[in-house]
């Protein structure tokens, strides 16, 4: 089939690299959100997904609205078969969805109809879900709610964070997209209606919802550190500034410290919650680049009486 590929962060190449080694399909042009400013000096940098299309000499579409006339008739003249689709990061309106004979074809990284929405492995593991997975399925103008292609199953290990689970999926749902292209090629392939049992959502995770509090139990404490790396990161406070708290462990032996109160040894660093503690094991502080929690707090030298999150 003819294929224009969409979608914009690094989370998306694994795919496009799948359909482009794939063999039986022919990859027109990808479409990809436009170049945003980055760094410090906020210069325009194009997205993974463009730099590896460019890399492979194929032609790149970045509408700033996919409704835009230049787009879609660009769209019409390429003519593909079928869009797929993974983390593009735009909303496809009717006109667009039209064009291809065979619609557009996401790779989510959920078990359909599982955490719908923008940020589905962040939720399974917010969720302390032990299993989760990928679904391709056929885009409707409803929140990721078409009939479903293909699923894969993955199990969520208990020291994942979202990007490790993340990283995975992306591998392992770009040999499912590109199964999904050939079923759907040769016709031995056909979506299947979500239930209407089961249906979570999963909206973007912001900056206040990834804010640690200490005084939830450690299991949740552990699953908000997890779940919010590395974006947009777990966090506390400290002596009035932002703390970033980039892993934690469980000390289910330690109850003597109230929520949010630090206990500084040689080697750790351990807080208390709504039950038992955790020791930091790395942290970054306002301005500052990753450190272990313990040399942080050496350097920091914590006082009686001082509060995380206080």
């Amino acid at each position: 089939m003819k294929l224009v590929f969409a979608g914009t962060p690094e989370v998306a190449v694994p795919a496009l690299d799948a359909l482009l080694a794939s063999g039986r399909h022919e990859v027109a042009a990808v479409v990809t959100r436009p170049d945003a400013p980055a760094g410090r000096g906020r210069r325009l940098i194009a997205s993974p997904v463009a730099d590896r299309a460019v890399e492979a000499g194929i032609e790149v579409l970045k509408p700033v609205k996919p409704r835009d006339e230049d787009f879609l008739r660009r769209l019409a003249e390429i003519a593909p078969d079928c869009c797929p689709v993974v983390a593009y990061g735009a909303l496809l309106p009717r006109v667009a969805l039209d064009i291809p004979r065979q619609g557009w074809v996401n790779l989510h990284f959920s078990l359909l109809p599982a955490w719908r929405g923008a940020a589905p492995v962040q939720h399974a593991v917010l969720a302390g879900d032990e299993i989760t997975g990928a679904s391709t399925f056929l885009i409707e103008e409803g929140l990721d709610s078409g009939p479903v292609y293909g699923t894969l199953t993955e199990a969520v290990r208990p020291t994942d964070t979202s990007g490790d689970l993340l990283t995975r999926l992306a591998f392992a749902g770009a040999g499912l997209l590109a199964a999904t292209m050939d079923g759907i090629e040769d016709g031995t392939l056909k979506a299947v209606t979500q239930p209407e049992d089961g249906i979570s959502l999963a909206p973007k995770i912001t900056v206040e919802d990834a804010r640690v509090d200490w005084a939830a139990p450690a299991l949740r404490v552990d699953r908000v550190v997890r779940g919010c790396t590395p974006a947009p990161g777990a966090w506390t406070t400290f002596r009035g500034e932002r703390l970033k708290l980039i892993q934690v462990a469980q000390v289910p032996e330690r109850t003597d410290l109230a929520p949010g109160h630090p206990s500084v040894g040689k080697n750790s660093v351990h807080v208390g919650t709504g039950s038992h503690a955790v020791e930091l094991l790395w942290v970054q502080a306002q301005g500052k680049k990753p450190m272990r929690a313990a040399d942080w707090a050496r350097g920091t030298r914590i006082t009686e009486g001082e509060l995380l999150g206080g």
